[in-house]
């Protein structure tokens, strides 16, 4: 594939930075995931926001002109052939020297990745996939509130637990907080549905304040659903009359089967997407369209 680095679209066997750059040294590093209808990035201007503030925080100057980043999805579409596409935008503090830094990041390096979308699960649509339990904690965030960060290992040690049970192939892993109280999942946000209302756990519990969550909560009460944030644990899940989670890439995505790690399974909504769900994905898939 080819990608992004630092002004130019250039082969990925092409592409360095240096061994100096935090963001291989410390993980001083943001990044956003999005793709793209038709082409065009989809609430781009969310995840740009929340990039700059990212920045902001940890001392790195990165701000762009009006339209650069539409401009360089576009490029790289052309580039590789690709009518839509995962897109990752990755910026790093940049090079320095080696030791704790004393002041801001100047010159950071920017990094683009591109990678074709999955094929549309038509079936998952209709019978959803499974929500495995972990037992690894979900850690604290390094500041006030969690940044989508370059520093991932939480993430990749809840990924390598998950493959540890045989009966979770396909299912996303569920974290929940020091305390025990549902967070969010390896890749996700997650929601659940109660005599028609709608649950969400709180930034409280340490999660990404994802872009897709926000979208969703929005989209829930335009259509009159009202929503709450909150401190919640897992029997109150399993009783739950509705289940899914959310992402970027994947949109809205209906949770059927709920385990935990001793392999207990829960059905939701018998096995197959709930009415709350499929409304919200018809909205929001409306919504895409109406962006293009």
């Amino acid at each position: 594939m080819k990608i992004y680095i630092n002004g130019r679209v250039t082969n990925e066997q092409e592409a360095m930075v240096s061994v100096y750059d935090h963001g291989f040294l410390y993980g001083i590093g943001l990044f956003e995931t999005f793709r793209t209808y038709e082409g065009q990035p989809f609430l781009l201007e969310k995840h740009k926001t929340r990039l700059y503030a990212g920045c902001e925080q940890l001392g790195i100057a990165y701000q762009t002109e009006a339209g650069q980043w539409e401009q360089v999805v576009h490029s790289l579409l052309e580039a590789n052939g690709l009518k839509d596409a995962y897109i990752r935008f990755t910026v790093t503090a940049g090079q320095e020297a080696l030791g704790l830094p004393m002041g801001s990041y100047a010159e950071p390096s920017v990094i683009v990745y591109i990678k074709p979308l999955p094929p549309h699960n038509e079936q998952q649509d209709h019978y959803g996939k499974s929500l495995q339990l972990l037992q690894l904690p979900r850690n604290t965030p390094e500041g006030p509130v969690r940044l989508k960060s370059l520093h991932f290992m939480n993430n990749i040690l809840a990924k390598r637990e998950l493959q540890q049970y045989p009966w979770a192939d396909g299912a996303e892993g569920l974290l929940v907080d020091g305390q025990g109280r549902i967070a969010e999942g390896i890749v996700s946000n997650v929601f659940f549905a109660k005599h028609g209302r709608l649950y969400t756990p709180s930034l409280a519990t340490g999660i990404l304040p994802g872009i897709t969550r926000a979208f969703v909560i929005s989209l829930a009460e335009a259509a009159g659903v009202s929503v709450e944030e909150g401190l919640y644990d897992w029997n109150t899940m399993r009783e739950a009359d509705e289940v899914f989670i959310t992402n970027s890439i994947q949109e809205i995505v209906p949770i059927t089967k709920l385990f935990d790690p001793t392999g207990q399974q829960t059905m939701v909504s018998n096995g197959m997407i709930g009415d709350m769900t499929g409304r919200l994905l018809q909205i929001y898939r409306q919504r895409t369209i109406a962006v293009i």
